[in-house]
């Protein structure tokens, strides 16, 4: 019998929960594609819902579609808050998110099982729009929530077919009536996969969070000359995917040359328009920068402007760069930290400290209260995509940190 199971974590349960909810919204090849706030989002955030009630917790849903479900404590006390999210991005996974609403529906599941009362409440937490793979920015709802991003501007956030958040909060029934603000907390904690190699290399089971790496995101339009491709000569055309193509290649670059642990990326571009016989007159992309250090996404900021400007000035366009968000390092909360530590030592996992590469919504409740973070082993490093894998004897051993680790956050009465 492994340390989790005698602890008071059901594996088959929790098991049967995530294939359950990974049916909604699931692909062919085994992923999971269920944007935020799609009739997917909404058959997911129901059944979350009846198990919840089920669980005999008190379900509320706040203006921003964040809902929670509070098991009492004995005391008027702020709560332990455990969750995540369960939007996907598309063909993703189905563990990224939905697992550490899963774990913290188990954990609170276990608690009924083994009549064990609390001091401060224990509420799970399901956020709306974590991926950000619908509506921008990432982790939107939790920013609402942690008064970083205004009401309003997330009302109005449109995704690429022009439709407001608002709007598809209130199509699928979940625009509640409770303020989004920051509410007391005695701690939060999330689990989450690793979205990284480091655990699986190191046959280690948990990762005890420190902190979550500054991110930023910035937007960059450029403006060509659309033209014929055929007729038109090359000594005067003014290809804004020419341009675009060395900007790729020097976001990559300022990664290598900048060195430590920054990483860069262009994941979206759009070109216009887009057809065989055209030179594009106009492209958007995307670019993601990320480092533990705020002072080195500073610098790389300032070196893609002068990417930026070189490419477009070779290239003879325009251009236009806004940098529309940015967060910045979160370190966590020693007692939180320590308090995981202690869980994953008494359920006789093997662990070690981590910093996240990813953000996540604990990146925002950190703003509002002590908060950390669990993370578990993903096969081969690899997350938002299809392949996204967790074995069951790692999950496992996370559920049981997560349920030690709110027992001593919370205090047994």
């Amino acid at each position: 019998m492994s340390a989790s199971r005698s602890i008071g974590i059901d594996r088959a349960r929790l098991e049967a929960s995530i294939h359950e909810l990974g049916a909604i919204g699931a692909t062919p090849r085994g992923g999971l594609t269920r944007l935020a706030l799609t009739d997917d989002d909404k058959r997911g955030r129901d059944l979350m819902v009846r198990w919840m009630r089920e669980a005999g917790l008190r379900v509320s849903v706040d203006q921003m579609g964040n809902i929670f479900g509070e098991r009492a404590g004995t005391a008027a006390l702020p709560p332990v808050m455990i969750g995540s999210h369960i939007d996907s991005v598309p063909t993703g996974g189905k563990y990224d998110g939905q697992l550490g609403v899963l774990c913290g529906l188990e954990t609170i599941r276990a608690l009924d099982t083994h009549r064990v009362r609390t001091r401060h409440p224990v509420t799970l937490a399901i956020f709306t729009n974590e991926e950000g793979a619908r509506f921008q920015p990432a982790m939107l709802a939790s920013g609402v929530m942690a008064g970083k991003i205004a009401l309003e501007d997330a009302y109005n956030t449109r995704d690429k077919d022009g439709l407001r958040l608002v709007d598809e909060l209130e199509r699928i029934g979940y625009l509640g009536s409770e303020p989004c603000i920051p509410r007391p907390l005695r701690a939060y904690l999330e689990l989450h996969i690793e979205q990284g190699p480091f655990l699986e290399e190191e046959g280690l089971s948990v990762g005890v969070v420190d902190g979550i790496v500054a991110i930023s995101w910035s937007r960059l339009t450029l403006h060509g000359v659309q033209d014929h491709a055929g007729p038109t000569p090359m000594r005067i055309r003014r290809d804004a995917l020419v341009a675009a193509a060395e900007i790729v290649t020097g976001v990559r670059t300022i990664a290598r040359e900048l060195g430590g642990d920054l990483v860069t990326t262009v994941g979206n571009l759009v070109v216009q328009p887009n057809i065989p016989n055209a030179i594009p007159g106009r492209v958007t992309m995307s670019i993601d920068m990320r480092d533990p250090r705020d002072a080195t996404l500073d610098v790389a900021r300032r070196c893609l402007e002068a990417v930026v400007k070189a490419a477009c000035e070779r290239e003879g366009i325009r251009w236009e760069l806004e940098h529309y968000w940015r967060v910045p390092y979160t370190p966590f909360a020693p007692d939180v930290v320590d308090a995981v530590e202690r869980a994953a030592n008494a359920a006789g996992t093997r662990f070690r400290h981590i910093i996240s590469g990813a953000g996540h919504d604990a990146q925002y409740m950190a703003a509002i209260g002590p908060a950390g973070m669990i993370f578990v082993p993903s096969r081969d490093g690899r997350s938002h995509c299809e392949e996204e894998f967790t074995p069951m004897d790692d999950i496992e051993h996370g559920a049981a940190t997560l349920f030690l680790a709110v027992m001593d956050l919370a205090g047994r009465a």
